[in-house]
């Protein structure tokens, strides 16, 4: 890392005032231009840490920037990941409050729910099938507590401010069909999200890194680096493939999944 122990925490406190009062903080890649992407895993530690110490439980993870056209958008050839917390959790066909965050986007994705732990960087295709409990379709609900643009500089938010926000994730929907993990061929389970009625993306599975069970892959992997544990129990966003879809108050989001199944969420 090249940020100082203060450097992290000082970030950490800005990204969790920001969401706190919906007013968005500075590019952390502006402030620090040498940080890495441990430095903004760091961050993002640290930034969970706080929000466990004022009461959260952590119930997951999430994997983005699993498709080309988003890795593409952020110039970088490779996944990030952040953490899940059961107050991001709403309930299939809820509402989220209203002004409640910042810029709402969502994501339809595959949700993977663990039976067992799942760690080490040797980690298989086949050891994912046998730790996962079912799976079910879910959307991610994403929010920037981070400027997408710097006002006066015109830079643009990177990898590093991404995953030092969390992934930009905000909250999680699970519909509620559950299916073995060999009862669909993932890369061939396909979504079409509507907002207010009309299309807004459709996509297939087959969008994240050629199949949404590689992205589980791909983070144990990376979260043995950092000695961390997929845990049973866990819910795993495994990667969206379609774009994300702008959500401003009123917006009622439906995922249809066909016989993969459905998930709804409207914004007050």
């Amino acid at each position: 890392m090249t940020l100082s122990q203060e450097d992290i925490e000082a970030a950490a406190r800005d990204l969790l005032v920001a969401e706190k009062t919906r007013k968005q903080t500075g590019l952390i890649s502006l402030r620090f231009p040498h940080m890495d992407m441990n430095d903004a895993y760091a961050i993002q530690g640290k930034l969970v840490e706080y929000k466990i110490a004022e009461g959260s439980r952590e119930i997951g993870w999430k994997i983005g920037l699993t498709s080309k056209a988003m890795q593409s958008a952020l110039n970088i050839d490779i996944p990030d990941s952040g953490v899940l917390l059961d107050h991001m959790q709403f309930d299939n066909a809820s509402q989220v409050p209203k002004d409640c965050l910042i810029q709402p986007r969502i994501e339809a994705e595959i949700a993977f729910i663990m039976k067992k732990d799942l760690a080490g960087e040797h980690v298989t295709r086949d050891d994912v099938l046998a730790a996962t409990q079912f799976v079910a379709p879910s959307i991610e609900i994403l929010d920037t507590r981070i400027y997408r643009k710097d006002p006066d500089t015109g830079q643009a938010r990177n990898v590093f401010d991404t995953i030092s926000d969390n992934a930009a994730n905000a909250g999680l929907v699970l519909g509620e069909e559950r299916h073995h993990i060999e009862a669909f061929d993932p890369r061939w389970v396909g979504v079409i999200v509507f907002r207010d009625g009309e299309v807004e993306e459709t996509g297939l599975g087959a969008g994240v890194l050629n199949d949404p069970v590689e992205g589980i892959v791909w983070l144990a992997r990376r979260m043995a680096k950092y000695h961390q544990t997929i845990k049973a129990g866990q819910t795993i966003l495994s990667g969206s493939f379609v774009r994300p879809v702008d959500c401003i108050s009123g917006s009622e989001i439906k995922a249809d999944f066909g016989s993969f199944g459905s998930v709804e969420i409207a914004f007050g």
